[in-house]
């Protein structure tokens, strides 16, 4: 962390004061109006790389309202999605839990024969949670979580849902998969023209203009489709990337102006919070749900690998949060967190209290220059899936300080490395440190074995 002693000193008391002070106007009946709690949005893109926003320096593409985000609050360099694919880190940070404990190990998709996992009903969410706080609840863009009781997202906590119930489109603009239009407005069916990253855009300020004339916060989930496949930006974005830069392959260059079409919708959306007077007190987190793709010449920085790869590029994202007034505006951390610790993060800043069994971890002490010791703490990552390439088994990797054991595919040997020598993972040392193997092994085993007892198929999936 990138702070003197005295001014780390005086960001935590002011963490602190904060706290208590939502603490005591959350137990009136009557609360005061001069101070209002925290409203939350959090805005998840889609398979965006790691490297793919220009604040670590990439130059190719610009993404000035990501960067402003970053710049007016903390940067996490070394923050990880819980799974390199979406659903099951859709499910770890709505919930707190590892994707598997909660019955999503896998890609729940619209072809029943080839889904592998189910949220398991009785699962807490964090919208939930929030609701019964007070709050207003959201989600606009994406779900991915299931496309029938119980697990739309009107059933798991969110009062209003204006977005996208299945995992992929096929076109951004027709906003249909396998023909089927999976767009809802809460229940309704709906079938809008316009591309999808406008629509949620729009849809988003609209909901935040509506709010700042309501009493009680709002946490918005904004989900975002971009820039997963098919790279569909808008033309007269994708001419903008042409004109500036003609060296660019057709690929990167429609990858770039597919983000920097969704960079500008993101600064759409904080523009209405600051015109509507309520940035401020707006605690705003911007993450990824894993890494870019490398077949769409993503950005994954340094790091081996992309999307589907349980190597640091399908698994580091970039992230950032901001909170006017409490955390340092231009901060930076190489604190190490997962998706999952989102929810306890929330939660702690907003005075709930948190559910007993969760994995994730709060770092709320870190957004003001403290620190959370996770020393012994193993970071695990799984993922289950099909066809040829898995045969319906798993892959999986666990950190723990330094070290990293994976097996990035069900059918190679597992894999050692020494992160801190090591970063690009080139060098595979399992034979060199059996020891720090069999340690690593067995918590690996042990981690699967718990996510063996959670069912992640529906009883009703052969009906």
């Amino acid at each position: 962390m990138y702070f003197n002693f005295s001014t780390r000193i005086l960001l935590i008391i002011s963490l602190l004061a904060a706290k208590i002070y939502y603490s005591q106007v959350w137990s009136k009946a009557n609360s005061s109006t001069e101070v209002d709690p925290p409203n939350i949005l959090i805005i998840l893109t889609d398979d965006q790389g790691y490297h793919d926003v220009s604040y670590y320096g990439t130059s190719d593409l610009y993404t000035p309202h990501i960067d402003a985000l970053v710049k007016d609050g903390i940067r996490f360099d070394n923050f990880y999605a819980n799974c390199p694919v979406c659903s099951p880190t859709r499910a770890a940070l709505l919930t707190g839990r590892y994707q598997e404990y909660v019955g999503v190990p896998g890609v729940i998709r619209t072809n029943p024969k080839n889904s592998w996992g189910f949220l398991d009903p009785e699962a807490l969410m964090l919208p939930q949670l929030l609701a019964a706080r007070g709050y207003h609840t959201a989600l606009i863009g994406k779900w991915h979580l299931g496309l029938q009781s119980p697990n739309t997202p009107n059933e798991r906590g969110f009062a209003f849902f204006h977005g996208w119930l299945g995992d992929m489109m096929d076109d951004y603009v027709q906003k249909r998969r396998h023909d089927i239009n999976y767009m809802r407005e809460n229940e309704e069916t709906i079938d809008l023209p316009g591309h999808a990253t406008d629509l949620f855009t729009q849809w988003s300020v609209d909901y935040i203009k509506e709010r700042a004339v309501q009493e009680s916060p709002f946490f918005l989930y904004l989900a975002y489709n971009a820039p997963h496949f098919p790279v569909q930006p808008p033309e007269e974005w994708l001419e903008k990337v042409r004109a500036r830069d003609s060296t660019l392959t057709e690929k990167r260059a429609k990858l770039i102006a597919f983000i920097e079409h969704l960079d500008s919708g993101i600064g759409k959306v904080v523009e209405a919070l600051k015109e509507s007077g309520q940035y401020e007190n707006t605690i705003i987190v911007f993450s990824s749900d894993n890494g870019g793709l490398l077949a769409d010449e993503a950005n994954n920085g340094p790091y081996r690998d992309g999307k589907q790869s349980l190597y640091e590029g399908g698994l580091r994202v970039p992230t950032s949060v901001t909170w006017r007034n409490v955390i340092q505006p231009g901060s930076a951390t190489e604190h190490v967190s997962l998706s999952m610790d989102i929810f306890p993060t929330l939660l702690d800043l907003c005075d709930v209290d948190l559910p007993t069994q969760i994995e994730g971890r709060s770092f709320a002490p870190v957004l003001t220059g403290g620190s959370v010791d996770h020393a012994k703490r193993p970071f695990f990552f799984s993922r289950r899936e099909g066809g040829a390439r898995y045969g319906g088994l798993t892959i999986q990797a666990v950190r723990l300080g330094k070290w990293k054991l994976l097996q990035n595919s069900p059918f190679t040997p597992q894999e050692l490395y020494d992160l801190s020598a090591d970063p690009r993972e080139q060098h595979n040392v399992i034979d060199k440190y059996p020891e720090v193997y069999k340690k690593l092994n067995a918590l690996l085993m042990a981690h699967l074995q718990k996510g063996g007892e959670v069912p992640w198929q529906s009883a009703k999936s052969d009906e």
